[in-house]
């Protein structure tokens, strides 16, 4: 056993002292081994010897610039010396060297959250508890260190009052003008999205997986006569139609639904041929196709009078589908009840079929179908022909104007935030 295998079971041991003696010869011989300047160093502070344990770690960043481990005891090291700053930068530059740091994340959003900057203190405190819950850590007293116990449980209610504290800052605007009355049911979705609330919608097989609104009725079709504008929609039918027909004879504007291989090859099945599920976006992710709505001026024109769903970067879905023969959409769920999905059939073939938690619906050309897509729910073509329906993404009837625009912003919010820690 060499010196260095000495030192490190000496520590595993618990032998600190003797340990540090060991590591201490280690560097006699190899003034610039990384594993010994740490240990040492780390023994130096717990003593309380804080300007030598400052320079041996100032040694290990300069041996090594690219160790986590080693930025992030500096920072420890210059956060007991009371500079803020230069273990804001140490902390930062352990995880940026390795994202999944997340004890060292956690130190970072402590001393973020010290130096007055909550939003980026939160944003650090939910990447560290993510990505110590998915390694199977942080669970619970059993799978977290003591030492970091407390610091834990005060992430975890930073994070419930930073979350709830950003969302009534978003919504005072609208409060300010409807009254905080017409924002009541919003304030229960945030209640429930923050899991301080439980969904429960009166019927089971409504399960939203994102963001669920309470009180509002549960069907999976939803009756016509809720939308005075479906019959105006389906009079202008074969003029989409013809649209359409002239968008089929080339591949111009037309996009896979699902942009990589695996997801399509883990929700599309075909019959005897490969499925494929491709379309002629009008909108995705509420951004728009403006080619295609220049190619079918009457459909764009008819898509401007709808209540699509329009949410900043998100939504309305908006496009002529096409399901090539044989193609089987495998059952799913949507993200939200806050919107429907509505369905006009312009080429539908036999043996074409729309399936919402349980209760299948032939589409008919020109009859329109709305469904909450919350439902489990599958679609097929089992045909010899393509199949191919407008589909349109649009608010739930029963959201208030009010309330549409508050969940648009909220979902923006949301989204923003999961691109920060996804980004951080």
């Amino acid at each position: 056993m060499n010196s260095t295998e000495e030192a490190q079971q000496l520590l595993r041991q618990g032998h600190y002292a003797d340990a540090e003696r060991a590591f201490e010869r280690v560097l006699e011989a190899v003034p610039d081994d990384v594993d010994a300047l740490n240990a040492v160093a780390l023994a130096c502070a717990r003593r309380g010897d804080l300007h030598r344990s400052l320079s041996l770690m100032h040694r290990a960043v300069a041996a090594n610039p690219n160790n986590p481990v080693s930025n992030h005891y500096l920072a420890r090291v210059q956060d007991s010396l009371g500079n803020l700053p230069a273990a804001t930068e140490a902390h930062r530059r352990s995880v940026q060297l390795r994202p999944d740091f997340h004890v060292a994340r956690l130190y970072l959003g402590e001393i973020l959250e010290r130096a007055g900057d909550m939003n980026s203190a939160v944003i650090q405190y939910v990447r560290a508890l993510q990505d110590a819950q998915t390694s199977g850590r942080w669970l619970n007293p059993a799978t977290t260190p003591e030492p970091l116990q407390p610091l834990i449980q005060h992430a975890v209610l930073a994070v419930r009052n930073g979350r709830r504290t950003a969302f009534a800052e978003l919504l005072e605007p609208l409060i300010k003008k409807y009254g905080a009355t017409a924002l009541l049911r919003v304030h229960r979705t945030i209640d429930v999205y923050l899991n301080e609330a439980t969904a429960t919608p009166s019927d089971h097989r409504q399960q939203p997986k994102f963001l669920y609104f309470p009180d509002l009725p549960t069907t999976p079709y939803f009756d016509r006569d809720l939308f005075p504008w479906i019959t105006e929609l389906e009079l202008h039918t074969q003029d989409i139609r013809g649209e359409l027909e002239k968008m089929l004879r080339s591949d111009t504007g037309r996009e896979r639904v699902f942009d990589n291989e695996v997801t399509e090859s883990e929700n599309l099945r075909g019959v005897q041929v490969a499925p494929s599920w491709n379309g002629y976006y009008f909108y995705r992710h509420g951004e728009r196709r403006e080619d295609n709505c220049a190619s079918c001026p009457i459909t764009a024109k008819i898509l401007d009078g709808l209540p699509l769903s329009r949410v900043n970067k998100h939504g309305p879905e908006v496009l002529f589908s096409v399901f090539t023969p044989g193609t089987h959409l495998l059952p799913h769920r949507g993200v939200t009840n806050t919107r429907l999905v509505s369905h006009l059939p312009l080429i539908v073939p036999r043996d074409c079929a729309l399936n919402v938690g349980g209760e299948i619906h032939r589409w008919k050309e020109s009859e329109v179908v709305v469904f909450d897509d919350t439902y489990e729910h599958e679609a097929w073509n089992r045909s010899d022909q393509i199949r191919v329906v407008l589909i349109f993404d649009i608010w739930n009837p029963y959201l208030t104007e009010v309330e549409c625009a508050a969940i648009a912003d909220l979902i923006v919010a949301i989204g923003n935030f999961r691109h920060d820690i996804e980004t951080s």
